[in-house]
């Protein structure tokens, strides 16, 4: 086992790593912007590296700086938490080439799931159900025209790269698709979304759209012997524009039978790549069928990991650690126990999400029996425009839904947060929905609310 590790990212999930790593007695070391210098991740680390002013690119995005702050530091290994350089594998092989220990996944591993299109492809020769689609890079609207006519509207439109829900839309006819291609291909070409190959516009992927879907995950690790374990599902339908903003687990919508299908898939994609680490494997459910198929992979850990981690009692950082220093894992078998909920508190506008960051005037977060809150910031902090506007997962545990959904709501009401604009109340108003509260929900849940 390693002594120190770099945690290359900021906020909450920087926070929540620094904690684990310390729990393990291990030496945490914060990188951080000149905007992000008095949050509490920096505070709590052992030892705190300035990378650089507050914009992304000349801070944590910087993959040369970062490295120079590992060696700086004498970090021994790297966690990248989500976001930022977590799925870029040339920073992985950059951290492996300087010497360290990358806690996540192989680069190679990062690049075959990373291209939505060629993970498609991956899936479906290993067994794993797929919804129809394209099986090479749309790279102009005629062949997206074409596509669209041989799956069969309405399709999904996406880049075959990146993540978030960025660039996604919904085409029902070809001037939607149209206008559709043209939102996904200005993404790809703002945020990084995959290249359709030499002299080619950016990639884009069309599948076919399900209606009344769910979008449940299923949480894989892979171990340091070779052995892939699923350690259930969350279910993450409640979405504004194409983004998570509630995660369950276990999921209200997939019935056992199907759940052991879901994990099995889960597992054989895991090994199909050789997974190692924590990884996610996304699926749609289609509600009326009660099928799924494979969506993506997404090779690091997940935001809504708590869910996970409070249904199985199984700390998921202190298992990436594990794994990646080729140690066994702390637990010996899986039995998820109740219900768990999380509620991803936003700076942002209630009604239309639009970010809305400020100083933090008063921050007094819930506690009580089966509360567990994720932050990044206190009172006195400000939320700044540079980066997400996320600022804390609440998360509650029961002993069935109904409970858990009582403590979400005492939570919810109990959570003081005045300065910026915040969606506690979208979140009140969600606990409350006829829909939410009864689990027969989709994907097109806030959609409805905000219509």
């Amino acid at each position: 086992m390693f002594e120190s590790i770099l945690v290359a990212n900021r906020g909450e999930i920087a926070r929540r790593v620094i904690r684990t790593v310390k729990r393990m007695g291990l030496r945490a070391i914060a990188v951080h912007s000149e905007a992000d210098a008095d949050l509490p991740f920096v505070l709590e680390a052992d030892e705190a590296f300035l990378l650089g002013p507050a914009a992304p690119a000349q801070s944590y995005l910087d993959v040369a700086r970062v490295i120079e702050a590992c060696r700086a530091t004498g970090a021994q290994a790297v966690h990248p938490g989500y976001g930022f350089l977590a799925e870029n594998a040339a920073f992985a092989r950059a951290v492996i080439d300087a010497g360290m220990t990358w806690i996540g996944p192989s680069p190679d591993s990062i690049e075959r799931m990373g291209d939505k299109i060629n993970a498609r492809n991956l899936m479906e020769a290993a067994g794993v159900p797929v919804a129809a689609g394209t099986r090479e890079p749309v790279t102009d609207l005629p062949r997206a025209l074409a596509a669209a006519a041989e799956i069969g509207y309405p399709v999904m439109v996406k880049t075959a790269g990146g993540g978030g829900g960025i660039g996604m839309g919904v085409a029902r006819d070809d001037d939607a698709l149209a206008r559709a291609f043209e939102t996904a291909v200005r993404a790809a070409e703002r945020f990084g979304g995959g290249e359709g190959g030499a002299g080619a516009g950016p990639a884009i992927l069309l599948e076919r759209y399900i209606e009344r879907a769910r979008h449940v995950e299923v949480q894989i690790l892979g171990l340091a012997d070779g052995t892939v374990v699923a350690l259930g599902e969350r279910d993450c339908s409640v979405q504004r524009r194409h983004q998570k903003v509630v995660e369950e687990s276990p999921s209200p919508g997939v019935t056992p039978q199907l759940r052991e299908r879901m994990l099995a898939a889960a597992v054989r994609a895991g090994e199909t790549v050789g997974f190692r680490g924590a990884g996610t494997v996304e699926c749609l459910v289609d509600t009326d069928r009660q099928d799924f198929v494979f969506l993506e992979m997404n090779t690091r850990l997940q935001v809504e990991h708590p869910v996970t981690e409070l249904v199985t009692g199984i700390d998921l950082v202190e298992q990436q650690v594990r794994v990646a220093a080729g140690e066994p894992v702390s637990f010996t078998s899986v039995t998820p126990r109740g219900h768990a909920i999380e509620l991803r508190v936003y700076a942002e506008d209630p009604k239309r999400f639009f970010p809305g960051p400020g100083k933090i005037d008063v921050w007094e977060e819930p506690a009580g029996p089966g509360i567990r809150v994720d932050s990044g910031y206190v009172a006195g902090n400000t939320v700044t425009p540079f980066y997400d506007p996320l600022m804390a997962k609440l998360c509650v545990h029961g002993a069935d839904r109904e409970e858990a959904l009582a403590r979400a709501r005492e939570a919810v009401a109990a959570f003081r947060l005045e300065g910026p604009k915040h969606n506690l109340p979208f979140c009140a108003e969600l606990l409350d929905h006829a829909e939410f509260s009864s689990g027969d929900y989709d994907t097109g849940l806030v959609t409805r609310m905000r219509s």
